[in-house]
């Protein structure tokens, strides 16, 4: 994913998460809000889900996810948070979950 396309800055995070258009299960928590320019997403990982390697480890296996499940054309801002429960199901498991919070968010944008 292209440094265009992520959300680095504590007050971009705080601006989406404030709007509160979300849903969560319980590997992810999804934020959005409408964006002027392109897609862009946003990956925080707590450190309670482990030490530095480990959320590394899992923030690039959610970025791939996003490459693959989001639609790069869509103007829109995302704030993604992974969830303990992320740590005890698989990739293919946790792929599944974000498409469907994926969809639920499309879903509720469209009305």
């Amino acid at each position: 994913m292209k440094k265009e396309y992520r959300i680095k800055k504590n007050e971009d995070f705080q601006s989406i998460i404030k709007k509160k258009k979300s849903v969560a299960n319980r590997q992810f928590v999804v934020y959005c809000a409408p964006s002027q320019e392109h897609l862009r997403v946003g990956i925080s990982v707590s450190k309670k889900l482990g030490h530095a390697v480990v959320r590394n480890k899992i923030k690039r296996q959610v970025r791939m996810m996003v490459q693959q499940v989001f639609d790069k054309d869509q103007k829109m801002d995302f704030i993604i948070i992974v969830r303990y429960n992320y740590l005890n199901c698989s990739y293919q498991d946790n792929l599944k979950s974000l498409i469907s919070l994926y969809n639920k968010i499309s879903r509720r944008m469209e009305k």
